[in-house]
């Protein structure tokens, strides 16, 4: 069966946007004396030009077989409509924007996935994806983004408890979806991990193993202040686990680099000397952990456990002995986050979907029964396996 032919668009990021075009469509070069243009579609499938039009831009319902046949005329004769412009004829662009702003820590293994996963989605639905990853600390720029028409929706990315791009997105009612949560979720679709379930597995886990004093070495200070939702979930969860498990808990924010690992790790140790294992949100300070564990001359797992959560097999795995993680649902909170927007463009749903995803616990090699026991303290691992 024919298939209707895949759009493919380079996007240009500018301030300026020339809606001068000469025709809603544009042309590919066939040879160097040739250019196939809508018209000659046209002729070649033995349809009206409009019709043509219609079958691209979907303003008119036609027949599956006409549809088809346009669809296989394009293919033979090399025609593509160009994305933009047929977006000016139908007002829609096919384009979606990601909004991931990550001046901070960066784009690492973790993070891509859930860009790769979010433009395989997109694609596979038809539609383009623009990765935006400046801070956007001036909220005109959202609305500029919004206002021009180039992108149908956004999908909303490292989402605090109070976000000014949710606030700006709900007040103009602009079409988006969030990967994360705000505080405030009424009526807003979104696709996001269970954060205080997520930090109290882990704590489940290494309780089992017999640590009862146990630290957890969080994000930076700022992003906390600024309310990220997984540093402030997180924090909040692993408080109340461990008061509610009766276990000794100590925690530290981190700057995402090896040094400030290093220098947090020391500093937890200080706090709590009977300390057996640590518990990471933050995948940057890893290497100065392990530096500054080695340099006691301690060795991992047999003297000290290290756990890692929201992370991937790619960082886990980078490092020996490779870190056992909860390995966050990337590819899937990735795919969600566009689908439940295409949904909203394409009014399939009514409601505002709200998905929670679990982490998956993988068991690596840096993670062993509890060996530094407190005086009077029993080793408790063999009573929960």
């Amino acid at each position: 069966m024919l298939t209707r032919p895949k759009i493919n668009a380079t996007i240009y990021s500018s301030k300026r946007f020339d809606y001068r075009l000469r025709s809603p469509f544009t042309f590919k070069l066939k040879d160097k004396s040739t250019l196939t243009t809508m018209l000659d579609v046209a002729k070649h499938a033995g349809v009206a030009l409009s019709t043509v039009s219609y079958a691209l831009n979907g303003m008119r319902p036609i027949s599956e077989e006409t549809r088809q046949r346009i669809f296989a005329s394009m293919e033979e004769l090399g025609y593509h409509p160009h994305l933009l412009a047929r977006g000016l004829a139908s007002k829609r662009s096919h384009i979606l924007s990601l909004l991931f702003p990550a001046s901070e820590r960066g784009l690492g293994f973790t993070e891509l996935e859930f860009v790769t996963s979010a433009t395989n989605a997109a694609r596979e639905n038809g539609y383009n994806l623009v990765l935006w990853t400046s801070e956007m600390r001036d909220p005109n720029e959202l609305r500029q983004l919004i206002q021009q028409g180039l992108v149908d929706g956004v999908v909303v990315m490292e989402v605090r408890m109070n976000d000014e791009r949710v606030n700006l997105l709900r007040q103009a009612g602009f079409p988006f979806s969030m990967i994360g949560r705000c505080a405030n979720t009424n009526d807003i679709s979104y696709a996001d991990m269970d954060f205080e379930q997520i930090i109290q597995q882990m704590v489940g886990y290494l309780r089992g193993l017999g640590h009862t004093h146990i630290g957890y070495l969080n994000q930076s200070q700022a992003i906390f202040d600024a309310g990220y939702g997984p540093v402030v979930r997180t924090q909040a969860g692993f408080d109340q686990v461990m008061q509610s498990d009766g276990l000794h808990g100590v925690a530290q924010f981190c700057r995402p680099n090896p040094r400030a690992g290093y220098e947090a790790f020391n500093s937890l140790l200080a706090q709590c000397p009977d300390m057996t294992a640590l518990i990471t949100m933050n995948e940057r300070s890893i290497p100065g952990v392990m530096q500054a564990i080695a340099d006691r001359g301690w060795r991992i797992p047999d003297d000290f456990s290290l756990a890692v959560i929201v992370s991937s097999a790619p960082v886990a795995e980078m490092v020996i002995p490779p870190l056992t993680t909860l390995d966050a649902p990337s590819a899937e909170l990735g795919r969600l986050g566009v689908e439940l927007l295409i949904q909203q463009l394409e009014a399939q749903e009514q409601e505002a979907p709200q998905v929670l995803l679990p982490c998956r616990l993988v068991v690596r090699g840096s993670t062993a029964p509890c060996r530094r026991h407190p005086v009077g303290q029993p080793n408790i691992a063999s009573s929960h396996p």
